[in-house]
């Protein structure tokens, strides 16, 4: 059995040649510019390509997340290429610099990097389409089956169905067929896997275990038999309470230990990152927009009803910290403003505080929070604490959400988990966006989640109420 494993690396390098036929394309263009405005070739031209080149390859060669990559997301693409594209910037100006090269001129070079940026951007979004239109029609496919508990890795096993990941899905071994699966997914039962392995009826590049630790005689004789003939063996953990989660392998003294709830903030690299920007983003905004957005909507909430401006209340955040949550007061000063959420027709609401919600300018004054700490710009919203009391005994995994600072917008908000929770699964669903989100930070991902905020503002949410 040969594993595809070759193929995928013959595609990282493919990948990375056609980038670097793009950069010397650039330089080419450079080469033709300099040539119609001096009728001369530009000094030391080949010794630049072949600098550029190797500096683009080294920068290229590091990335973690590639186009061709099966398992990878849109938001792990687009800071693969900013990483490497301000990699090479960076170092190759410096080289620039320091051999003296006679063109390094604003004139010359800016065109160039500007050049380098949107092409390279555009060459990898194209041939991402063609990878995934490549394999829907069978190339670079990967043969690959599961045995055992299926239901446990339901989300990957109905991925790798789909045409354009190039997986051809054979099916799965079980005690015995499961309701809602097509019957001819079914191969057979579990003990069946190494003989048939071993008689070459079984022929994949990829296995799926998802046995229980009690059937370690049956895993042993699985994996023996994978190994056996060059078929690549991944163990899932039996559980259904793993799904979802972000997790990290290491050996501690030799024993083999997985952290659940690995989440990227935990590195202080990524935390100053992101407080850095919280406090860029919080002083601009409350600098220049904010003065404006208080002196409107702070005189119509005054003529609307008496009463503060500012709507102040205990919230929960950081590692279940209490802090004071700011607001532009919505609705009348009314008892029940700690305890019971807004609903849809609301009769506590004021006409500009039915606006300010419907547009989230209510959340705006949430930025002194960024500012002084207690909040980040993105990240799961902050519960009332009496919510926090009753939801922790209801969501057994409710306080994970608290290993990050609540944002003023975040990522359950903006995949349609916002507004009143009127149900206990929708309060779940929300919980599990917020895990989601702090197992899988990444600055990019912020951006993305402030844009599309921006936008359903604009746009006017169904569910801001």
């Amino acid at each position: 059995m040969t594993n595809n494993t070759t193929s995928d690396g013959t595609l990282k390098w493919l990948v990375l040649a056609g980038e670097l036929a793009v950069v010397n394309l650039a330089l080419g263009c450079i080469e033709y510019y300099y040539w119609l405005t001096s009728h001369d070739t530009p000094p030391h031209f080949k010794r630049l390509m072949v600098l550029m080149s190797l500096v683009y390859a080294f920068c290229g060669a590091q990335n973690k997340y590639n186009i061709h990559s099966r398992f990878v997301r849109f938001d792990q693409l687009v800071r693969s290429l900013f990483v490497t594209l301000f990699w090479f910037t960076i170092i190759s100006v410096i080289m620039l610099w320091v051999f003296r090269w006679p063109l390094f001129t604003v004139q010359f070079m800016l065109p160039f990097y500007l050049s380098i940026w949107i092409a390279v951007a555009v060459y990898r979004w194209a041939l991402r389409q063609v990878i995934k239109r490549y394999r829907s029609r069978g190339g670079n496919s990967m043969r690959v089956a599961f045995v055992g508990d299926i239901k446990i890795a339901k989300s990957l096993y109905e991925f790798m169905k789909m045409p354009y990941t190039g997986y051809q899905l054979k099916g799965y071994f079980a005690e015995s067929p499961y309701e809602g699966y097509p019957e001819s997914d079914y191969l057979g039962k579990p003990s069946d896997v190494p003989q048939m392995i071993e008689k070459g009826e079984l022929s994949l590049h990829e296995m799926y275990c998802c046995l229980p630790a009690s059937q370690n005689p049956l895993i042993r004789e699985i994996l023996k038999a994978c190994e056996g003939n060059l078929i690549r063996y991944n163990h899932i953990p039996p559980s259904f309470n793993y799904q979802r989660h972000n997790m990290a392998f290491e050996q501690q003294e030799g024993v083999p230990v997985l952290h659940f709830h690995y989440e990227p903030l935990s590195f202080l690299g990524n935390r100053i990152v992101k407080r850095t920007f919280d406090l860029v983003f919080s002083t601009i905004f409350l600098l220049t927009v904010f003065p404006i957005v208080l002196l409107v909507f702070g005189t119509a909430i005054k003529l609307s009803s008496p009463g503060p401006i500012f709507f102040k209340q205990k919230r929960s955040g950081l590692k279940g910290k209490e802090f004071w949550c700011l607001k532009f007061r919505s609705m009348k000063v009314n008892a029940d403003s700690d305890k019971v959420q807004a609903t849809k027709n609301d009769p506590r609401k004021t006409k500009i505080g039915e606006l300010m919600r419907k547009t989230s300018v209510d959340e705006l004054p949430q930025f002194i929070n960024v500012w002084l700490g207690d909040m980040s710009v993105v990240g799961p919203r902050p519960h009332m604490v009496a919510h926090t009391e009753q939801y922790s005994e209801l969501i057994g995994n409710y306080m994970v959400r608290h290993f990050a600072k609540p944002g003023v917008t975040g990522w359950a908000q903006v995949t349609g988990y916002r507004g009143e929770t009127k149900e206990l699964w929708q309060m779940q669903g929300r919980v599990e966006r917020d895990i989601w989100y702090i197992e899988h930070w990444s600055f990019l991902l912020d951006i993305s989640i402030i844009i599309r905020t921006v936008t359903n503002a604009i746009r006017g949410e169904q569910n801001a109420y």
